[in-house]
């Protein structure tokens, strides 16, 4: 099947066998691979894209499902000259990583629980973040970098 959509600002189109999932298309076909594949059952958040502006984990949607859509990666989080998105570089600033194998998942979630959540509590972190996995740091700075994103966000560019 015959598949068109806008990846990260850019309109791709490719030949994909039906079955074929959207992180699978993202990653092989595309070549971009900041978008993990961690459970292949919905259940970690490694995958997690934009896809018309919502968080979804790419390993629960076909790729013909994505037909026309608009769908954004860890990649196309940098800004112009490379400079880190807001809560790209809280996770870097507060240390929200260790591995770093759940952060490009960690951060489409968490960017996508500020746009509904403009200043988050802790506990609504917490709960908004329960579909995300993280096996090394016990959440507790992967908390503290969300809320900073989130005061990031609401600040002006310079």
């Amino acid at each position: 099947m015959k598949i068109s959509m806008k990846v990260n600002g850019e309109t791709v189109s490719a030949e994909v066998e039906s079955r074929t999932l959207l992180v699978a298309f993202i990653r092989e076909q595309l070549r971009l691979t900041g978008t993990h594949v961690g459970c292949d059952t919905g259940q970690c958040g490694a995958c997690t894209i934009h896809m018309n502006g919502l968080a979804v984990k790419s390993c629960n949607v076909l790729a013909v499902q994505a037909e026309g859509a608009d769908i954004l990666t860890i990649e196309g989080l940098a800004g112009d000259e490379g400079r880190l998105h807001p809560m790209q570089e809280a996770f870097r600033e507060h240390h929200g990583l260790q591995c770093g194998f759940c952060t490009p998942g960690m951060v489409m979630s968490a960017i996508d629980l500020v746009n509904n959540h403009p200043n988050p509590s802790e506990e609504t972190i917490r709960a908004e973040l329960d579909g995300n996995l993280c096996r090394c740091t016990g959440y507790h700075n992967i908390v503290k970098a969300v809320k900073a994103g989130a005061a990031y966000m609401r600040t002006p560019a310079p």
